[in-house]
């Protein structure tokens, strides 16, 4: 696992031992910052179900100004840390230990995000669960873009009654990648 683009290129990156986590192939986070180039620089990025870091770090090495990783294994907390050390993106970069959906509700207004990445276990519906706290959450704005990666075989038919409407929606071979913004009102 490598930094794809940016002022990181090709620096490899830590990623945690065994299954527990999955990490993004580079081919597919190659795909999702090439839809995401125009979004990217000077943006406030928020990493949920952060992992090894590897999206986020790409982020920050593509120009986001600042990198909120978000990430309730301490174990993945630790090769967070390292790999933003390693990239010496650290100072542009916070780190949290908690749940997604509890980070998400203690964020302030001072701290609005304009593009949030989740890649929550599959098969688990953690993700509708915490659009759901950033539905009146302070630290997302109208035009905040979230970013959801899923396995190919999750059901989103509860967006169509959701605060929130698909933009684009791009299959892969082993998963998926939606991307919504807050529904109009």
């Amino acid at each position: 696992m490598r930094v794809i683009a940016g002022t990181c290129r090709s620096m490899p990156l830590k990623s945690l031992p065994g299954r527990d986590t999955r990490p993004t192939t580079d081919r597919i986070k190659e795909t999702l910052f090439n839809m995401l180039q125009n979004e990217i620089p000077g943006c406030r990025f928020l990493d949920l179900f952060a992992g090894s870091g590897a999206i986020g770090i790409e982020a920050l090495s593509r120009g986001a100004e600042h990198c909120v990783f978000v990430e309730q294994s301490r174990q993945a907390v630790r090769i967070i840390q390292e790999n933003l050390a390693f990239t010496k993106l650290q100072g542009r970069a916070q780190v949290l230990t908690m749940d997604a959906a509890s980070a998400v509700r203690s964020f302030g207004a001072k701290q609005q995000f304009d593009v949030v990445f989740m890649d929550p276990p599959y098969r688990c519906g953690l993700e509708k669960e915490v659009l759901e706290a950033m539905e009146g959450a302070p630290c997302v704005h109208p035009d905040t873009l979230y970013i959801v990666e899923a396995a190919l075989d999750t059901d989103f038919a509860w967006l169509d009654s959701s605060g929130y409407v698909c933009i684009k929606w791009k299959k892969y071979k082993t998963n998926q990648h939606l991307f919504l913004r807050k529904r109009e009102e």
